[in-house]
Parts: structure tokens; C-alpha cells; sequence
């Protein structure tokens, strides 16, 4: 099957792509965008992918599954268009990277900055229907996630895995603690922030971790 994903991507995934699982779920997918209002947009399906090639990663957030309402996902996790309101998980991250790093408020929710210095903004699932949260979960989008954490894992050394909530915990509890550094915590939405998400220092504990590998440091603004 030929997808229309990132070059460094594709050469790793072409096997997934050939399964019976991954097969069944195009053809799923390709239904649901047909009869249906499905989040993001199909061309920005791997967007993750295509604006963070494997051999740039230094970083991942797992996220869960697409926003869906309009106009907000575009293929990164907690990530929104430029001019689209912030949803109250990315509000309570950037106020974390505020009092962690001592600095601005970042102004944009568009996160592909943090892209192209190699985050890979991972949703367990990639797709979703407008208004319906998780109605694509469990049609093979998180077998295919976990073979991209499992590529990740053993293949690459000193990624540091951003964990947020039981969901992204559960999905990375076969991450290599001793090759990664994996950094968990609640997740950032609302119900859960103020249990132990305010004050993780995720942000700046992820910059000491590349800088004292020899990686340069993200910023996060």
C-alpha cells in the first residue's frame, strides 16, 4: 500500500502498511471521510510524521485522539491552527512552560515550531469524527502507534518520552528506561492539572536531559 507519509517514516512502517490490520483500517478511514465529518483534514492525517522525520526525534508527547471540533486539529497532539481558541489542555501546558522556564506565555497554538526542532506530537489515534471524541479508537490506529513508539524505542537512544495521564502511560510502559527518559505525570486537562501536571517541570527537565547528551535544547515558546 502506498501512503503518502515522510520518506525516514515510510521506510520503517512500509511492513505496517502491508498488514491485514492496517489494510482493514484504510479502508475503514476511507469510509468514514466519505459518509462523515472526520478530523484533521485527510492530507494532514501523518502530519506528525512529515513536519518531524525519524532522524530528528529528540523528543515525543503521546497524546490520545484528534480535537474534533472544527477547525482545530491538523495532525500534531494538543496542537491547534494558528488563530484557533486554546483548548484547556494547551492552555494549562503553556502555563506549566511559563513557570517552569521563567518565560512568556508561548502566543500561538500552533505547535509545528515544536516540530521542526523535533518533537514528534503523537495522538495514539489519528483520526476522529467531528463532536465525538474517541469514535475512531480501537480500529488500528493504536496497534499502528505502537509500532512508530516501538521503532522509536529500539532503534534511537536519549528520546525523552513526555507521558501525561494513564492513557500515554499505559502506551509507553515498554519504553527502555535505561536507553530514554521517560517523564510522567497527570494529564493537563482541567479535571487533573492540579493534581501533580502544575509544577512537573517537564520542560526544563527535558532540556537539562539533551543538553547533557549532547542534543541541542528545545524551545518551547
Amino acid at each position: 500500500m502506498d501512503v503518502k507519509i515522510e520518506p525516514t517514516w515510510k521506510s520503517r512502517l512500509q511492513g505496517e502498511f502491508e498488514k491485514e490490520y492496517f489494510i482493514k483500517l484504510t479502508e475503514f478511514v476511507k469510509e468514514e471521510y466519505r459518509l462523515k465529518t472526520i478530523y484533521p483534514p485527510g492530507s494532514l492525517i501523518f502530519n506528525s510524521f512529515n513536519l518531524c522525520p525519524f532522524q530528528n526525534v529528540k523528543a515525543v508527547i503521546i497524546g490520545q485522539d484528534p480535537y474534533h471540533g472544527p477547525g482545530q486539529a491538523h495532525g500534531l497532539c494538543f496542537s491547534v491552527r494558528e488563530g484557533v481558541d486554546f483548548p484547556p489542555s494547551l492552555v494549562n501546558i503553556f502555563k506549566e512552560i511559563e513557570s517552569d522556564l521563567g518565560t512568556q506565555k508561548p502566543i500561538s497554538g500552533n505547535l509545528e515550531r515544536w516540530a521542526a526542532q523535533g518533537v514528534l506530537l503523537l495522538n495514539a489515534t489519528l483520526t476522529v469524527r467531528a463532536h465525538q471524541a474517541g469514535s475512531h479508537q480501537k480500529k488500528g490506529w493504536e496497534q499502528f502507534t505502537d509500532r512508530v513508539i516501538s521503532i522509536l524505542n529500539n532503534e534511537k537512544q536519549n528520546i525523552v518520552f513526555f507521558l501525561w495521564g494513564a492513557y500515554a502511560q499505559n502506551k509507553g510502559e515498554s519504553i527502555d528506561r535505561s536507553k530514554h527518559l521517560v517523564l510522567e505525570s497527570v494529564h493537563p486537562s482541567p479535571l487533573s492539572a492540579s493534581r501533580g501536571f502544575f509544577g512537573n517541570k517537564h520542560f526544563s527537565k527535558c532540556n537539562e536531559y539533551l543538553t547533557a547528551h549532547g542534543v541541542e535544547p528545545i524551545n518551547w515558546q
